[in-house]
């Protein structure tokens, strides 16, 4: 519901959205990212949606700095903005800075996604756990893009992620309010496979076959894109890639909580127990 939520709340407060989406933002992708419909989009002037390229290799620091320029052109004009999206490292960088990483060959990063496809969870999960048990301690070891990320480091520099993280919070020039939308995970499980199927009737598995060129790119090594790959591969039936993705999104969903939920600074509503015009009286209360 965060689509429909920041719409209705930058229309009440007269204002634009930046999206803090980390595929939303690829203009060939559309199905199997969720991107907001047309008509979502011309009720509300939306930043950082569609208007870059999967050629293009974006990252949190490259967020931080689009959405910190961009945060400045419309508070010349407005008092607020509305930033949305799951993307929780997106969102850190944005609020308290993001510390530079070295750049990567991509030969290494895509050996490492080779490697990964080849041997699966439990290589990548063995590899960070014996030569960077330090990062082990503190990692989301059942997301395999920050796996993958932390072994491009490792294996470009020699050294772990966690020795180019100062963790050295960046004050803004603005104040921010966190919101959060939870709902029970009975109602959430029951939104997600409605939302898999409807993305399957309007043809996810045609939209990653004109992108496959790109499969390896970071935004396609992600939900709705690997397991149809999988399934182009023969490795998986198409109604096993159904159903697996359906899988992951909950896993994925349950990852996206637990990450917010570790911010103090966020306050929660349950989305499904207020109506839109509550929630909004609430929320610009804060």
């Amino acid at each position: 519901g965060k689509t429909t939520f920041a719409i209705e709340l930058a229309r009440h407060l007269g204002t634009s959205i930046i999206s803090a989406d980390s595929r939303q933002c690829f203009k060939e992708l559309a199905i199997g990212v969720a991107r907001p419909g047309e008509t979502e989009l011309a009720a509300v002037k939306h930043y950082f949606i569609a208007d870059h390229s999967i050629s293009e290799n974006l990252n949190a620091a490259y967020f931080e700095q689009f959405a910190l320029q961009k945060t400045a052109e419309l508070l010349a004009q407005n008092e607020s903005l509305v930033m949305v999206g799951g993307t929780g490292l997106y969102i850190k960088a944005f609020c308290e800075g993001i510390d530079p990483m070295p750049t990567i060959d991509p030969a290494i990063r895509e050996a490492i996604i080779a490697s990964y496809e080849a041997k699966g969870m439990i290589w990548l999960q063995s590899e960070i756990k014996h030569r960077d048990p330090a990062f082990w301690e503190v990692a989301e070891q059942m997301n395999p893009q920050r796996l993958m990320r932390a072994l491009e480091v490792l294996n470009a520099t020699g050294k772990s992620i966690l020795h180019f993280r100062n963790a050295i919070k960046k004050e803004r020039p603005f104040r921010i309010v966190k919101i959060g939308l939870e709902m029970p995970m009975e109602l959430l499980t029951k939104r997600i496979h409605q939302r898999v199927d409807e993305m399957v009737a309007a043809s996810l598995f045609e939209e990653a076959a004109s992108v496959i060129a790109y499969r390896n790119q970071t935004a396609l090594q992600t939900v709705g894109y690997k397991e149809v790959f999988d399934y182009m591969d023969g490795k998986i039936s198409r109604d096993q890639a159904i159903e697996q993705i359906k899988i992951h999104t909950r896993q994925y969903a349950k990852r996206q909580m637990t990450w917010f939920k570790k911010d103090p600074e966020f306050v929660w509503f349950n989305a499904g127990a207020l109506s839109m015009e509550a929630l909004i009286a609430q929320v610009v209360e804060l």
